[in-house]
């Protein structure tokens, strides 16, 4: 079931904000360079189908909020696929320091047959998606954000942000 799994995520989630340095907490990050990591993609309708899904990505975020991402992954059925997107990152939705929202914009490629159906739109394994997603600086250097993943799933993210040089 996915519901316990969510309860776990979200216990994690807000173990690691209470460990986080409060006096080095700053706003997330605008105008600068992450590497984003996947550890844990929870399913609404889990299936025996699935596979451990893994991400490995880069973003770059522009001052002016603007987000240009690329990532690798392995899909729900165990398919490599590849994105790239463009999008918007928002900081402090209605005033919450720390927080930021975004959404990107982008094909992916990777959902071949027997699951070419999985995702919508979908001609010779490239698609469209809309991916948004709700983050939290946890301290100077780490973020996590929530990432929907459609009607589907919901993949937590770990992004640490690369220094400036």
């Amino acid at each position: 079931m996915a519901f316990p799994r969510l309860l776990t995520v979200l216990v994690l989630a807000l173990s690691a904000q209470m460990l986080t340095d409060p006096a080095r907490a700053q706003q997330p990050m605008r105008d600068g360079v992450e590497l984003n990591l996947s550890p844990l993609t929870l399913h609404f309708t889990p299936s025996s189908e699935h596979r451990n899904v893994g991400l490995l990505g880069i973003s770059k975020v522009a001052g002016d909020g603007t987000v240009v991402s690329g990532a690798v992954f392995s899909n729900s059925f165990g398919q490599p696929c590849v994105t790239v997107q463009w999008g918007q990152r928002y900081l402090a939705p209605m005033g919450a320091d720390r927080w930021y929202w975004q959404w990107t914009v982008g094909p992916v490629y990777g959902y071949v047959a027997p699951y070419n159906r999985k995702v919508p739109l979908n001609y010779k394994g490239l698609s469209p998606v809309v991916i948004p997603s709700l983050g939290y600086q946890l301290n100077e250097k780490f973020s996590a954000q929530f990432t929907l993943l459609g009607n589907s799933a919901m993949m937590l993210q770990l992004a640490y942000q690369l220094p400036d040089r």
